[in-house]
């Protein structure tokens, strides 16, 4: 026998903003896979019983590798279960639900995706920034920091430099010195406005606005680390306007929850 898979986006770190949909998944899975940016507070819905398999992923280490998770999905499925699979973010919005679901479908399993809030909207929302504005942004493209070792992707900052009014860059941290440096190189104003924001959407959100010049100077200053969005844009100008958010509500010690 052979039940369904759901690849259920968590949202951005808030529990709350979970939709009802995958909120309904996590309440009837018989085994829930869930990552590292999945807050905890979503798995106290599961029914009791259900295997709760942890998959979390650091930056530069990998607890489950993905062939792994392809394979226990179609494992548990395989067995009967109704499995969850719970992903931070939205699960097509590089979280690999794409690869799962090409795995499930090898395999002969019934899958449903259900999306979610993705960081690049709900981060920018909660510091303040919207990715569009009549008077300032038509366009966002969202963009993925991360480099595969040997390759060289400068054609593809050349054409966000000029192309597109708001870039919300995940995974880039470590990356931003030469995010920098590529658009500056391809044409981004040097006095475009920029934003970090750090733990976006939780009680530990902190957020820090500079340049284009000199955003990773202010990163460095505030120790500002992952997980963290990259919002680039005139946009991020309405932040001092718009933010609605407290920052400072509480200690900023990462939160016990996620």
């Amino acid at each position: 026998m052979m039940s369904k898979v759901y690849l259920v986006g968590a949202g951005p770190g808030d529990p709350d903003l979970i939709t009802v949909k995958g909120l309904k998944c996590i309440q009837e899975a018989d085994t829930i896979l869930y990552d590292r940016l999945v807050n905890k507070e979503l798995l106290e819905h599961a029914k009791e019983g259900a295997d709760l398999i942890y998959c979390g992923k650091l930056p530069d280490y990998h607890t489950m590798k993905q062939d792994t998770i392809n394979r226990f999905l179609v494992k548990y499925a395989k067995k009967g279960h109704v499995v969850t699979r719970l992903k931070g973010g939205d699960p097509f919005v590089f979280g690999r639900g794409g690869e799962e679901a090409e795995a499930l479908v090898q395999n002969g399993i019934e899958f449903e995706v259900v999306p979610g809030i993705t960081s690049g909207i709900a981060a920018a929302a909660y510091a303040g920034i919207p990715v569009t504005h009549r008077e300032a942004s038509g366009s966002v493209a969202f963009v993925t920091g991360h480099r595969k070792e040997g390759d060289d992707d400068s054609g593809r900052w050349k054409s966000l430099a000029k192309g597109v009014d708001t870039l919300a860059i995940y995974m880039g941290i470590s990356q931003l010195p030469y995010i920098q440096e590529q658009l500056l190189l391809h044409g981004k104003p040097a006095a475009t406005p920029a934003a970090v924001i750090h733990w976006g959407t939780v009680r530990d959100q902190k957020t820090v606005t500079g340049t284009l010049a000199d955003i990773h100077k202010a990163v460095e200053r505030n120790g500002v680390t992952n997980p963290s969005m990259i919002i680039i844009g005139e946009v991020v100008k309405y932040r001092e306007q718009l933010k609605w958010f407290n920052e400072d509500c509480v200690p900023s010690e990462v939160s016990e929850a996620l």
